[in-house]
């Protein structure tokens, strides 16, 4: 089964376990938080900060019910970025999760102003760019092995089409 899922429109790495017993096993690793994953975006403006961490509660839109939303009695999330480089009116960053609640990354990013480049449901649309979908990678997994324990370290590069954004 799929342990670690992606957004419609995301791109990037998966975990999917092959037996039972692995499944059982990395279900409670990302439950535990003993999964790192990494992601890549760009994101409208500028960050305040080269680096920081975003702890905002997250749980369905009072107003949207089909969506996400920064609110008062969700459940805690906590998403922390690094920018990569800066563009004229972008920033490319790179984002860990702490949590993985519903659409994190998007939530948080549009709550503090900066909503993921070409995401329909939590940006705004724009004619500078000419991607399809949202320029948000899964591009690194680090985690030890279910059953052998050793450390298992994949990466994903950015695919052509967010490639060509830059």
């Amino acid at each position: 089964g799929i342990v670690h899922r992606i957004d419609k429109d995301t791109s990037g790495l998966l975990i999917v376990a092959l037996s039972p017993v692995s499944f059982v096993k990395l279900s409670e690793m990302i439950r535990e938080r003993r999964i790192d994953r990494t992601y890549t975006a760009l994101v409208r403006g500028h960050m305040d900060s080269p680096s920081g961490v975003i702890d905002a509660p997250i749980g369905r839109n009072p107003y949207k019910r089909t969506r996400q939303a920064v609110v008062q009695k969700g459940r805690p999330a906590r998403t922390r970025y690094t920018v990569i480089e800066e563009f004229e009116n972008h920033s490319l960053l790179t984002i860990t999760l702490e949590t993985g609640r519903t659409h994190q990354i998007r939530v948080h990013m549009q709550a503090i102003g900066h909503s993921i480049v070409g995401d329909k449901t939590y940006g705004v649309r724009s004619p500078t760019f000419s991607l399809t979908r949202q320029f948000l990678h899964a591009s690194k997994l680090e985690f030890s092995h279910p059953m052998t324990d050793e450390v298992v370290l994949v990466t994903s590069d950015l695919p052509k089409d967010l490639q060509d954004e830059l």
